[in-house]
């Protein structure tokens, strides 16, 4: 090789070079100036829902942080996991997140196989924002005053031990289950089309009991239409801090929350992820935020990208036999 050709060769390559770190440089510079425009959260549910409430309530704090707002699209179906999947597929360009929750991650991964996506593999963690316990609920009449008192019960008259759930594959569906599986009696199911008809079934007393989203009961358990035994989370519930978990009722191991949290598209870029988890993690600290959430029946429930990740993970693996042993499949 001459002198010349060597030359030549080299001021190529170290333009090639350049122009690589100018690609890599301009392809990192959205991530730098992020956010430059407001960015899309995709929504698993109709408009009104808890995923639009708890985005709106924080949504003061992370405009104040990040200078451009959100908007929201709604796409409801197969328990959220509609929404996932376009969230995954979307660019990953920051500008696409998804607020996903318990069905997404957790159930929905062994209810609603799609061919070539895994929501724990292809969306990535940014925070988890908070969490709603579903409560065990019966009628005062039945005479039950605490767990312990139906579970006597349920051993003695295994029959009698209906109950009902917002619709196959829900969390209150699997709480049932769950609950049915710790104290050994076959519990039967009786699925309804969401929570407030389920709820009317307790009333009516045309079930036993349900174990479903505590919000919605409250009024009705302060108001002594209802008697709730405990709640499903491994924590007390800030709207009625006297109401026992079922581990302290003495059901083991027993932890159900009605989760959410936002992630994105896996290849987002990191500063990204951990500029807006940290916003989001400021909201949650900050006490109209606390407040706003409570009003609405949730707890603030923070977690930064690894550990979410790491809940998401162990989500998907604790419901998977619980779906199975309830021979659950997607309707």
């Amino acid at each position: 090789m001459t002198d010349r050709t060597h030359g030549v060769k080299r001021r190529a390559l170290l333009a090639g070079g350049a122009s690589l770190g100018l690609a890599r440089q301009a392809a990192a510079q959205p991530a730098a100036n992020w956010p430059d425009k407001p960015w899309r959260v995709l929504v698993g549910g109709a408009p009104g829902g808890a995923s639009d409430i708890f985005m709106r309530i924080l949504e003061p704090s992370l405009r104040e942080s990040l200078a451009h707002g959100f908007w929201l699209d709604n796409r409801p179906g197969a328990g959220g996991m509609l929404a996932a999947e376009i969230a995954a597929q979307a660019p990953a360009d920051g500008y696409n997140f998804f607020i996903n929750h318990i069905a997404s991650n957790g159930i929905g991964p062994h209810l609603h196989r799609r061919a070539g996506f895994e929501p724990n593999r292809d969306l990535t963690g940014v925070a988890r924002i908070a969490s709603m316990p579903n409560c065990l609920i019966t009628l005062p009449s039945r005479g039950f005053n605490s767990v312990s008192d139906l579970v006597a019960f349920l051993r003695a008259n295994p029959r009698a031990g209906t109950f009902g759930s917002a619709g196959v594959g829900t969390s209150s569906h699997l709480s049932g289950v769950m609950f049915g599986q710790r104290i050994g009696v076959e519990l039967t199911h009786i699925p309804y089309r969401g929570t407030a008809p389920n709820m009317q079934a307790v009333l009516s007393g045309e079930i036993l009991f349900a174990i479903d989203n505590a919000p919605a009961s409250a009024q009705q358990v302060r108001a002594g239409m209802l008697k709730a035994l405990a709640v499903s989370s491994a924590t007390r519930w800030s709207q009625l801090p006297d109401l026992p978990t079922m581990q302290e009722a003495g059901i083991a191991d027993f932890d159900v929350s009605s989760w959410y949290g936002l992630v994105a598209p896996s290849a987002t870029a990191r500063p990204v992820i951990e500029k807006l988890s940290g916003a989001i993690l400021r909201a949650l600290a900050d006490p109209a935020t606390i407040q706003r959430l409570r009003e609405f029946g949730a707890d603030p429930w923070p977690l930064g990208p690894a550990e979410y990740n790491a809940f998401m993970r162990a989500e998907e693996a604790k419901w998977g036999p619980i779906v199975r042993a309830a021979g659950a499949t997607a309707n």
